[in-house]
């Protein structure tokens, strides 16, 4: 064991993740030097609740309550972000890289919207970003795909990577309520904050996909190129329809890598029962990387929550600090492909997407209605997987004038698909908007 004094690391902001960090950190402090050779050690923390962050570290660390203060601290070598957001968080990163310190950071957002300024900014200055902690908490899927895979040429990427719109669909299926009711539930508990928008519209999810989609196909990042799509559209009566056709339905990251460029899209799936991804409930996370070697691989844990959080933001610490005296070449690049040889493939807008589909219509009982609807896709080229009749839910007591048909389709193009939905909708006997929801057989 070496005699090296330990890395001396600044921590700016000490909510749920930067607590759980000091406290794993100190727990297994022992470990953790004998893995990394020298000890680490937070020695000074930057949160505006000053009186707070002196309750979590106790006496021996330093607390202050502006963030520079940290950053202009030459005895500090690591820096790690954990304020989130944009704004603030932004010029604090990178005024930590100019100052020659590395970054360990949780923020997708910002490196979803602006990681190609500040890996850039990192590279020149010799210094590292790691941010192991921005995607899927605990699961070390950055370290997978930019390390243990590096042998592959990566095909797709489907990942359950948003715990809270996870848990609110696992709480729709099992009780059978709408989203509405679900949300508030899960707001009290605390798995939703009281402004749910980021995670419920799959922002979020979109944060992460695009840092996932980046690595493993070399190119930039490129969040504003993503189709995102939430959940707070789906109703109990797809999620049981979907159940009866032997699907579940999911909020899925999916990019996948095609000739022409590369898919890059959130928004809700049926996926087949029998799959692993299928059975994945609450609020946990899991990501299914196919690889053209490896084949399927399935990483599967706890994607939020201070410890498993931790436990990547004090990951990325160790590799930092076995590499920090090591020549920049050497180390593994931010986006796992050289910088000087990222790809130009482009972002593929939606309507170039190829999947399949579940079409929910309710329509007027009358005879020749699932003719028409079956005449629009074959006219064009669309073929049917299978095709399910219900009789409507009573509504008010009154008699069911009207039938859910319930349509799987085989694979097609979405612009080809949104031109026959316009059809259908414009059908005197189709009641009621027409509900699409896209289907991934993740075979």
């Amino acid at each position: 064991m070496t005699d090296m004094k330990p890395i001396q690391v600044g921590l700016l902001g000490i909510g749920t993740v930067g607590s759980g960090s000091f406290q794993v950190l100190q727990r297994n402090q022992e470990e953790i030097r004998r893995r990394a050779g020298r000890g680490i050690e937070i020695t000074m923390v930057a949160d505006l609740d000053s009186a707070r962050a002196r309750h979590i570290v106790g006496p021996q660390v330093q607390v202050v309550s502006d963030a520079r203060a940290v950053i202009a601290n030459p005895q500090i070598d690591i820096v790690i972000e954990l304020i989130g957001g944009c704004g603030v968080a932004k010029a604090l990163v990178l005024e930590a890289i100019a100052a020659g310190k590395h970054v360990v950071t949780a923020n997708k957002a910002l490196l979803a919207q602006h990681g190609d300024e500040i890996f850039a900014a990192a590279s020149a200055k010799g210094v590292m970003v790691a941010f192991e902690a921005a995607v899927a908490g605990g699961i070390p899927i950055i370290k997978a795909l930019r390390e243990g895979l590096t042998a592959n040429r990566i095909q797709w990427i489907a990942g359950i990577i948003n715990g809270t719109t996870n848990f609110i669909l696992s709480e729709m299926r099992d009780k059978g309520l709408d989203f509405d009711v679900v949300l508030k539930e899960a707001q009290r508990l605390g798995y939703a904050e009281s402004d749910p928008s980021f995670d419920i519209e799959g922002v979020d999810a979109a944060h992460k996909l695009t840092l996932l989609s980046a690595i493993a196909f070399g190119i930039p990042v490129q969040f504003d190129r993503a189709y995102v799509e939430g959940i707070t559209q789906l109703g109990a009566a797809d999620i049981k329809y979907a159940g009866q056709l032997g699907y579940r339905i999911k909020l899925l990251g999916i990019t996948k890598r095609q000739h022409n460029g590369v898919e890059l899209r959130v928004h809700p799936c049926l996926v087949p029962a029998k799959r692993l991804i299928a059975h994945v409930e609450g609020a946990m996370n899991a990501v299914l990387v196919q690889g053209d070697a490896v084949g399927t691989t399935l990483y599967y844990g706890k994607g939020a929550g201070a410890e498993p959080t931790a436990s990547a933001v004090i990951a990325d610490l160790v590799d930092v600090t076995r590499l920090h005296t090591a020549d920049p070449q050497h180390r593994v690049p931010h986006l796992a492909f050289q910088p000087d040889a990222l790809s130009d493939l482009p972002v593929l807008p939606m309507s170039e997407v190829i999947t399949s589909y579940y079409l929910r219509l309710r329509v007027a009982d009358q005879a020749g209605v699932l003719a028409q609807v079956t005449g629009l896709l074959a006219n064009a080229g669309i073929s049917i997987d299978a095709v399910l009749q219900r009789q409507a839910d009573e509504v008010g007591g009154a008699a069911a004038a009207s039938t859910d048909v319930i349509i799987l389709t085989h694979d097609t193009r979405e612009g080809g698909m949104n031109a026959v939905l316009a059809q259908m909708q414009a059908l005197p006997a189709v009641l009621e908007p027409i509900t699409r929801i896209r289907k991934e057989e993740l075979s």
